[in-house]
């Protein structure tokens, strides 16, 4: 058959490219294969070719201007002037080397390409193929990094997934996120790992006392950990050298913490080279520190020349190339200890090392290119077989169906999170399969047992896996305290005497054998980082802690509760005096409220969890400097601009001030109901279950949905907080939030929401306040244009500005930022002070019905700087992220949001001059909420 790989850039060093030349050489022998490359970038490829596999160029860019290279009537201005236009076919954030030049080539050669499998290395290339490639043509995309954690580059995959025969990644952890984002909408899947590049390979001897890193000097291959983790060893171990073999960005940046380090006479680092292998040779061990890989071939070409490795233990890649204690060493991703004690390991145990370059050595015919190859020629003949079979294009278009009905629309598409530990294999996901053949309600997610509930909120998770914890130990007589801790999590964190680790781990294991209970190992000291059935905790070994979960999953997939909500089993050591300890117990890691030492792990004192009493020491029972244990309310405006009653009110308004009947724009756009409310309760429910109650706003409206008897919830009519009846009724926004602070009942600390605002994950009420009352604000990088307001400004500027001038009279200050689009922390007393002090604005604001350029806003903006200067509020920091929904470029965001799940806050937004139609962003806002938040709040009917 004819096998066309088609490839951004040929020429170029990668390793895309060098997996791609690798593959097809192997290919060559049985089959008629070329290699497609968009751009011509060198006059001759870094990568030498097989001379049986054809290589051809679409556009030449080895010259002043780029130009086809076919034969064209194309003059250079005009190549000149395509070259400068965007790509139509191409979006330029997935990349964004593509034009209109390469848009024509790439159009006159694959709509009448003549190949039986055309095959794309980039999800950019992808898209280009779903759109061009003639309809008897096998489509495939090669996936060469981690989907799951792409950014803009990897937003066709979801998209454009649907409409190609089959999609091959690397790793089964890929795979799997695969599967469950895109559901029935998948094309085929396989897993098909990379193959050791062809060549002879010279054997270490592992004598040279050199550790190589071959990486590019970019951030996030995290090069400056390494060279941290081998200056910690070097005084142990004299004589030995990190070489590093790469170039980037980060060149002078390395260069310099060299210097800084001392260790210009052992580090080098020496910039790209052709001869690798050469280099392999002479090394004794490899190091990769990055912070995210698919499938290194770094790795496989160490083990080729029997040189073993260490890596961090990243979401895909290591893990499926290095066995922990076989050939390698894995330790927790970012922990630099953790990776020089690895190197270090290896570094003095020349007996252990030969033990593992030689396994190395032996383990690598598992990635010997004719096995690899043998799986891809098996899924070509597979599909090649069928192209012709009237099903084939029935189930791609059923597949697109499928997409769109499950709530994938334009540029967004629902999917799961990234998790970031590794899926059960081998004999676990054999014990697996015999554990959910006995309970037939467990499901597969995330590649582990989880099961499905729709009904529970992050805390009761929480207290779940605690309870799980606590109920082990407790039947097993281990003495245990539940710490308070010292970071911004809602985790439990329970402390065992190191003494009784092993007693913990039976204990465990013997408590949930059989059972869909997991541990997370935490600082592992002889097994791999990972994930364990409970079951099989027994035999691990030291670890400075197990982080024990109970994994669940909604029915719609998309929300998972993994480790993150696991309860953390840390296991604190006693440090004698002797060895040059205080005989304090020391955490193992990280500290406690009461520090990281603590005197003593016998309890002398309890604590209340829900309704019963746990086990403590007397300092977590005192109330701390940074506790907070005065209620935080929230409140709401609201408003369903689908009311008729409603809408008559604000016609009739209009009317008496001489405007139109009908908004527009921004006002329309501020008053649109698309049932955020809903989700934005749903995301207090699940992560800030510290609220005390929710006040909502309204003009005399209520949701239908709403639960008005739950005592957690209260409608608040605007006429109970105007202090002047005649100011109503009022369709400005500002001059409703000027009256907040008058609610009957709401507490002095408290949150203001938009009904766009949502929490992303677990909060805890310090990141709003601080322990003596304080607010915190968020300041953002948007700046408040220079000079007065006037009619022309738009109304949130305008405020802002008005806000400035009094400020400014009032402080003799000038403010010039703006504030992020997250939940406002409010003072009650605050806005009282503001009210007393600038009377007439706050009246005026008050009392215009509609958004003006004269109005002042309180809680987004003047609260803050007001509270600042009176020492009443502090800045805060938050991760928070704003969608504008109005916008196409923006949905792949919503996608991202859904897959990382690590914002703090987020908000969608709708931008007045809107591209996309109102009906379309009310599906893709209602699609993307469900995905987020898919479990009732009991502010619910």
């Amino acid at each position: 058959m004819k096998i066309t790989f088609l490839l951004t850039w040929g020429d170029e060093m990668g390793g895309t490219e060098q997996a791609v030349y690798t593959q097809a050489t192997h290919l060559a022998p049985r089959h008629t294969v070329e290699v497609l490359s968009v751009f011509k970038t060198r006059e001759r490829p870094f990568f030498s070719v097989d001379e049986r596999v054809s290589v051809r160029y679409l556009v030449d860019r080895t010259g002043k201007t780029q130009r086809p290279v076919r034969d064209s009537g194309l003059g250079a201005e005009e190549c000149r002037r395509l070259a400068g236009l965007p790509s139509e076919l191409i979006n330029p954030s997935w990349e964004a080397t593509f034009d209109a030049l390469s848009d024509v080539e790439m159009k006159r050669a694959l709509r009448t390409i003549d190949t039986d499998v055309l095959i794309s290395t980039t999800p950019a290339l992808m898209s280009a193929i779903a759109d061009l490639a003639p309809s008897r043509v096998i489509t495939i995309h090669q996936e060469h990094r981690s989907s799951q954690l792409r950014g803009s580059t990897g937003e066709p995959l979801l998209h454009r997934a649907p409409e190609i025969d089959a999609m091959v990644v690397l790793t089964e952890r890929t795979q799997q996120w695969l599967e469950e984002s895109l559901g029935k909408a998948a094309p085929r899947l396989e897993a098909i790992p990379n193959a050791i590049p062809e060549g002879f390979r010279p054997r270490s001897s592992l004598t040279g006392k050199s550790i190589v890193m071959p990486s590019r000097l970019v951030p996030e291959k995290q090069v400056d950990h390494a060279i941290h983790a081998f200056a910690k060893v070097l005084p142990e171990f004299p004589g030995w050298r990190l070489r590093i073999f790469g170039d980037g960005p980060q060149l002078s940046r390395l260069r310099n913490l060299v210097q800084g380090l001392g260790l210009h006479d052992s580090v080098e680092i020496l910039g790209s080279t052709q001869h690798m292998t050469e280099e392999w040779a002479k090394a004794s061990l490899a190091v990769l520190s990055s912070k995210g890989e698919a499938f290194p071939l770094v790795l496989l070409e160490a083990f080729a020349a029997g040189v073993p490795a260490v890596a961090y233990d990243v979401v895909t890649g290591p893990a499926e190339i290095i066995r922990h204690g076989v050939d390698g060493l894995l330790v927790p991703p970012g922990d630099v200890d953790s990776l020089a004690e690895a190197m270090a390991k290896l570094m003095g145990d020349e007996e252990l090392l030969r033990s593992y370059g030689q396994n190395a050595y032996e383990g690598s015919a598992r990635f010997a290119a004719d096995v690899v190859v043998k799986q891809w020629e098996a899924l070509f003949t597979e599909l090649v077989y069928r192209r012709d079979a009237p099903e084939r294009m029935a189930e791609r278009a059923d597949r697109m169906a499928h997409r769109v009905a499950n709530g994938g629309a334009g540029r967004f598409h629902p999917a799961v999170a990234a998790d970031r530990t590794a899926p059960s294999s081998g004999d676990q996901r054999a014990r697996e399969l015999v554990i959910g053949a006995a309970n037939r309600s467990l499901v597969r997610a995330a590649g582990r047992l989880a099961e499905v509930r729709d009904d529970l909120q992050a805390v009761d998770i929480l207290q779940r896996n605690f309870e799980t914890v606590v109920a082990a130990l407790e039947h097993h007589e281990i003495p245990y305290v539940l710490l308070r801790g010292s970071d911004d999590t809602q985790r439990y964190r329970v402390a065992v005497d190191a003494e009784h680790q092993t007693r913990t781990r039976k204990a465990l294991a013997a408590e949930y054998e059989g059972k869909a209970v997991y541990a997370e190992l935490l600082k592992p000291r002889t097994h791999a980082p990972g994930v364990l059935l409970a079951e099989r905790l027994e035999p691990v070994g030291e670890v400075g802690g197990l982080r024990v979960f109970r994994p669940v999953v909604t029915s719609s997939r998309t929300l998972r509760f993994g480790p993150a909500y696991g309860c953390d089993v840390e296991f604190w050591r006693r440090v004698p005096e002797e060895d040059g300890g205080d005989g304090q117990f020391a955490a193992p890691l990280r500290s406690s409220a009461a520090g990281s030492r603590l005197p003593s792990l016998t309890a002398d004192a309890t604590l209340r969890v829900r309704d019963r009493e746990y086990p403590t020491l007397e300092p977590f029972t005192k109330k701390l400097v940074n506790d907070i244990t005065f209620p935080i309310d929230v409140v709401y405006t609201w408003v369903d601009d689908t009311d008729p009653r409603w809408q008559e009110r604000r016609a009739r308004r209009r009317a008496d001030l001489g405007l139109p009947a009908q908004a527009s724009g921004d006002e329309a756009a501020r008053f649109r109901n698309r049932d955020e409310l809903r989700y934005s309760l749903r995301s207090i429910a699940m992560f800030a279950p510290w609220v005390r109650k929710v006040y909502l706003v309204t003009d005399d409206q209520q949701p239908a949905w709403l639960n008005t008897s739950h005592p957690g919830v209260e409608v608040v009519s605007h006429r109970d907080i105007f202090t002047d009846p005649s100011c109503l009724p009022s369709f400005n926004s500002h001059a409703i939030e000027s009256q907040l602070h008058h609610i009957d009942g709401l507490s002095e600390q408290f949150l203001y929401f938009n009904d766009d605002f949502f929490i992303g994950r677990p909060l805890n009420p310090q990141k709003f306040f601080l322990g003596n009352g304080m607010s915190r604000f968020f300041w953002t990088p948007t700046t408040v244009p220079i000079g007065e307001a006037t009619e022309e400004d738009e109304g949130y500027f305008a405020a802002a500005k008005n806000n400035r001038r009094l400020l400014e009279d009032r402080f003799g200050v000038t403010v010039t930022n703006g504030f992020a689009h997250a939940p406002y922390a409010l003072r009650k007393s605050v806005l009282e002070q503001i009210e007393a002090e600038f009377p007439d604005s706050v009246a005026r604001t008050a009392a215009n019905p509609m958004r003006g350029w004269r109005d002042v806003s309180m809680v987004s903006s003047l609260h803050h700087h007001y509270g600042y200067l009176t020492g009443a509020s502090v800045p805060g920091s938050i991760r928070c992220a704003y969608i504008d929904v109005g916008t196409y470029a923006r949905h792949p965001e919503l996608t991202r949001l859904l897959t990382a799940r690590g914002h703090d806050v987020f908000c969608l937004a709708e931008s007045p001059d809107a591209e996309v139609p109102a009906e379309e962003q009310a599906r893709i806002i209602g699609s993307f909420l469900r995905a987020y938040f898919p479990v009732k709040s009991p502010y619910e009917l």
